[in-house]
């Protein structure tokens, strides 16, 4: 009888998770903190957020497959020891994140943020807010979550014009190249930036992509917070030319008491772009199916490095 391949999760959580599988498994908890007195671990899920230091602790075992439970995978490389394969997470965080942006979006086109603080201060105070609909709105990355910003903001009446690294067209019609940024900002009234943290994209949205943008502008970033200089983002949010909707900021915690908090024109969310419901089950199903593909010998999904 063929040997159950071992898989470690972080918790007990993703483990009563997780659905039957065709391929026998033996299933230990191991959040990485620290090494593992064996040495060799089938597939290895490390803990979601904030743990890619805690990779250099697979020095000495084998694995067939680290199967990441977060999209973004910057810094890895640098970490991972050699002899790894690596996936992330597609599939899973993208209809979440898609719905906080979307929600950060409406919130500050709306002024729902001000509402709230009216309402708490038990004021009635209606207020005039330009609309969602009929805006111009620039999408910088069309991966897994771009393509479902992209989707679900399309009923809203909204005139998107998407960007990703080459010119080409797809079935949702046509995406520009990152070189006609410089065109493209000046007429854009939304951007939204959802892009891998890369050297290419390290800072990104510095001083003259933000001075390049209309006056009244909202910046929604989704990606990651070094993706945007965020001493640019303080000078026009403070001078009040532009507005931030944030999910991810530089550094993450930000600060106590840090000058992005204070200004009205800025929304923050605490990087929970991918942290709903929807998240267990889905990362469940997808190691679910890691597991029966490494048990047929097939190739695993979402591999984004070889080390």
């Amino acid at each position: 009888m063929t040997a159950p391949l071992l898989v470690s999760v972080p918790s007990t959580t993703l483990r009563d998770a997780l659905p039957a599988t065709e391929t026998p498994i033996e299933v230990i908890t191991w959040d990485l903190d620290g090494p593992l007195d064996l040495d060799h671990v089938d597939i290895v899920v490390p803990p979601y957020m904030g743990t890619v230091s805690r990779l250099a602790n697979l020095a000495g075992l084998s694995t067939r497959l680290v199967q990441s439970q977060s999209i973004g995978y910057n810094g890895v490389a640098d970490v991972l020891p050699p002899g790894h394969v690596y996936a992330n997470a597609a599939g899973v965080h993208e209809a979440s994140t898609a719905e906080l942006t979307v929600g950060l979006i409406l919130a500050a086109q709306r002024g729902i943020d001000q509402f709230v603080r009216d309402a708490l201060d038990g004021r009635w105070r209606p207020r005039d807010y330009p609309s969602l609909a009929d805006r111009r709105i620039l999408l910088v990355g069309t991966g897994g979550v771009g393509r479902a910003i992209a989707e679900r903001l399309t009923p809203f009446e909204v005139d998107i014009v998407r960007v990703a690294t080459h010119a080409r067209r797809d079935d949702l019609g046509e995406v520009f190249s990152v070189a006609d940024l410089p065109a493209l900002l000046p007429s854009a009234e939304i951007v939204i930036v959802v892009v891998p943290l890369t050297e290419a994209t390290h800072h990104m949205i510095d001083e003259t992509f933000l001075a390049a943008l209309p006056d009244g502008a909202l910046v929604v970033n989704v990606s990651r917070g070094a993706v945007a200089d965020t001493a640019a983002l303080v000078r026009h949010a403070q001078s009040g030319r532009l507005r931030l909707a944030l999910d991810v900021v530089d550094p993450e915690p930000l600060p106590d008491d840090h000058p992005l908090f204070a200004l009205r024109n800025v929304l923050i969310s605490p990087h929970v772009g991918g942290a709903t419901s929807a998240m267990l089950p889905r990362m469940a199903r997808l190691l679910a199916d890691q597991i029966d593909r490494i048990g047929r010998g097939d190739e695993p999904r979402n591999v984004v490095l070889r080390t």
